[in-house]
């Protein structure tokens, strides 16, 4: 359906991306994609146990002595979709919409983050008339769960030391720096008991919009589990009640939706009462941000005990101590969050209540003392904590050639300003530039909006100047 939109090539590699399953730990078939490609045109490959692909092209005619360039970004993409959408995203590819200028998928996310990166590699790599020094196109795995392709990727076939990194989603800027930060397990032991007399209810905080938990933390969306966690407060005042099961959220790097919990209770005329007051303050307070935000409430059958009442207060207590949202701006640069955390994933499983979060800061000792915090608290109510997917933050280096180039290239395609920023999102040029020293690393790419979200939708215009822009800077450098 893409094929009469330019560039053509970029947005051919796009679609037959989409046609392939690929959420993180799930890369085999789009990593043998990669592969096939390789083969087919005949280039150096290198997949190694975890998936990660490195294609290498040799420079053309006249560019053989001209330092090597690395184009990276990650093959794997966040699988978030509708409530209605009944699609299996470890087995189905997407259903691209094309509407005007604006691509999306029906239903779920588009996977622009990071497939884009791909498409454009791939275009490069087979495009003959692009002037250029040897390429070395890196596409790692497990980005968006730990960077665990990035970390564990072995960089010394690579010569070059000049780094594009296509994962940043706002045309006109480029990052040179961003945060570090790791994901937290919160497990909680609970006891349950049979309970007679009372109804089994199902209470859920639906309609929000979600998002990036790292760019989008700043917009003051709601998060649907934390929201909930404030009406299960409130139903707490009033009610006799047990906590059943509680679920919201379906990564740890993306602000949850939805969220749910069943509940136990012979008080559901106050039930009644409690979450309409909540349906309302919810509603006003969120108008802004979101706007679909709702409260709600429906009688349901139980298919397990309730926990004991004892467990139901831990677990009330576990979800309303631990902090959630920005924890500090940054002090240096106006705009940027420096430390935050996002309560992501959050399920029961028989005996256990499981929390998880993504937490981020630019500054290392920041860092240390948010993730020591949320061991505190949580050890301290008998919870369990396990870290994973630590990275390091990418730091700002003064004096980069590449970005002074590409801010001249830039100006002479655009006329305007190339606008070089820090980001609080995690990028995998941290754990590049740890691997590889004398790195000259930025980020950039196209317009891409809502992603980790089932509205993500990226300009089809805005990746043609892109695109057009990565010519130039290989060509020139």
């Amino acid at each position: 359906m893409l094929e009469n939109i330019e560039p053509k090539r970029v947005f051919y590699y796009f679609e037959e991306i989409s046609k392939i399953p690929r959420p993180s730990y799930h890369e085999k078939a789009i990593s043998d994609y990669l592969v096939a490609f390789a083969k087919e045109h005949n280039l150096e490959y290198i997949q190694d146990e975890l998936f990660n692909v490195i294609i290498i092209k040799p420079a053309t005619l006249g560019y053989e002595d001209k330092p090597a360039i690395v184009i990276q970004g990650h093959m794997d993409m966040v699988c978030e979709k509708t409530s209605d959408c009944t699609k299996d995203m470890e087995k189905e590819g997407l259903d691209l919409v094309l509407e005007g200028d604006t691509l999306s998928a029906r239903g779920t996310t588009l996977g622009g983050d990071d497939g884009i990166a791909v498409a454009y590699a791939l275009a490069l790599l087979e495009d003959d008339s692009l002037r250029h020094p040897r390429l070395e196109v890196v596409i790692t795995v497990s980005e968006e769960v730990g960077m665990d392709g990035a970390r564990g990727i072995d960089v010394s076939p690579l010569k070059g030391r000049i780094f594009l990194n296509i994962d940043s989603e706002l045309e006109g800027q480029c990052l040179a720096s961003c945060a570090g930060g790791g994901t937290a397990k919160i497990t909680l032991p609970i006891n349950r008991a049979a309970v007679s007399d009372g109804k089994y209810f199902r209470v859920s905080v639906l309609g929000g919009r979600g998002g990036h938990s790292g760019d989008e933390i700043n917009k003051g969306r709601g998060n649907a589990t934390v929201l909930l966690g404030r009406v299960l407060r409130a139903v707490d005042a009033v009610c006799d009640w047990r906590l059943v099961t509680i679920a919201g959220g379906g990564k740890d790097n993306a602000i949850p939706r939805e969220a749910s919990a069943i509940i136990f209770t012979s008080d559901w005329e106050k039930l009644s009462d409690v979450i309409g007051q909540q349906d309302v303050a919810v509603k006003t307070e969120f108008s802004k941000t979101d706007a679909g935000l709702f409260v709600d409430f429906e009688e349901t059958k139980g298919i397990e005990d309730p926990m004991t009442k004892g467990s139901t207060g831990q677990a009330l207590l576990l979800i309303s101590s631990l902090p959630n949202g920005i924890r500090r701006m940054s002090r240096d640069i106006d705009g940027l969050v420096e430390t935050s955390l996002n309560m992501g994933i959050t399920k029961t499983s028989g005996d256990r209540l499981i929390l998880g979060f993504s937490i981020r800061s630019s500054v290392s000792t920041a860092y240390e003392a948010l993730r020591e915090r949320v061991r505190f608290i949580s050890e301290g109510l008998g919870a369990a904590v396990e870290m994973s997917g630590e990275y390091p933050a990418w730091e700002y280096v003064a004096e980069s050639p590449l970005r002074e180039k590409m801010i001249s290239i830039y100006k002479d395609m655009t006329g305007n300003e190339l606008k070089v920023k820090a980001i609080h999102a995690g990028l995998e040029c941290g754990l590049f530039a740890g691997k590889m020293p004398g790195l000259d690393a930025v980020s950039f790419g196209p317009d891409i909006f809502d992603i980790h979200t089932p509205d993500e939708h990226l300009s089809v215009s805005s990746v043609a100047r892109v695109y057009d822009f990565i010519r130039k800077i290989i060509e020139e450098l």
